[in-house]
């Protein structure tokens, strides 16, 4: 992976993170973890304006979280699994440990030889 790849993906992890950042978008990615669903489903679940939700959806979609798919003059929404496939793969590469997995604790390094902590 070069330092491009690099940037590109932290780019796209710090995205994604930011947009699970926002309780309200948390919220959407809950209800449509039950399946895909429509705006009008989704507003019974999620009360907010209809404007702000179509924002908020778009944030997920751009962050690769949500996709969409036509059904007549309905668009249907649901969580995209390759987005947070590539979510969890880029954490896991950075060292964060996911859930199910043990957190490290204690030193992290040695303490100098002098006995200061390092």
């Amino acid at each position: 992976m070069g330092s491009t790849d690099l940037v590109s993906s932290r780019a796209d992890t710090i995205a994604a993170l930011g947009a699970l950042a926002d309780p309200v978008r948390l919220a959407v990615v809950s209800a449509l973890a039950e399946g895909e669903q429509c705006v009008c489903d989704l507003r019974e679940q999620v009360p907010v304006a209809e404007n702000l939700l179509s924002y908020h959806l778009r944030v997920l979609r751009q962050a690769g979280l949500v996709a969409t798919a036509r059904r007549g003059r309905w668009v249907d929404y649901r969580l995209d699994g390759e987005g947070f496939s590539s979510l969890w793969a880029s954490l896991a590469a950075a060292g964060v440990p996911l859930p199910g997995e043990p957190v490290a604790t204690g030193r992290a390094r040695p303490a100098c030889e002098d006995g200061r902590p390092a």
